[in-house]
C-alpha cells in the first residue's frame, strides 16, 4: 500500500517538481518503506530549494538522530528554530527546541 502512495506521489511531481508538500510526503513514504537514507536525502533537497518548509528541519533531523548523525541533527534543530523564529510559528519553535533538549543542548 505505501508503495502504491509513493508512486502515485511521485506521479504528482511529475506535473509539481517544485512542490515542497509532496516532496515532504515522498520523504515520509520512503521512511515507511524503510528507505532511511532516500528520505533524509529527500528532506535535504527541500530544505536546500525551500528553506521557508518549517516541516522538514524537525523530520529531518529525527531521522538524522535515528542514524546516530546527532551533530548534524543538533544544526538542522537549530536551522529550524531560526526559520520557527521568522515565521512567528510557536509550536514549531517548541518542538525544536524539545528536540535539542533531548539531545543535552539548552539554548534560549
Amino acid at each position: 500500500m505505501t508503495q502504491d502512495r509513493l508512486k502515485m506521489i511521485e506521479t504528482m511531481l511529475e506535473t509539481n517538481p517544485k512542490d515542497s508538500f509532496l516532496h515532504y510526503a515522498a520523504s515520509l513514504e520512503h521512511q515507511r518503506n524503510g528507505d532511511v537514507s532516500q528520505a533524509i536525502k529527500t528532506l535535504k533537497g527541500i530544505i536546500k530549494n525551500d528553506p521557508e518548509y518549517l516541516a522538514s528541519y524537525y523530520q529531518l533531523g529525527k531521522m538524522l538522530e535515528h542514524k546516530g548523525k546527532s551533530e548534524e541533527a543538533i544544526d538542522i534543530y537549530r536551522a529550524g528554530k531560526s526559520v520557527a523564529k521568522k515565521q512567528n510559528d510557536m509550536k514549531t519553535l517548541g518542538e525544536l527546541s524539545e528536540a535539542l533538549m533531548l539531545l543535552d543542548v539548552f539554548e534560549e
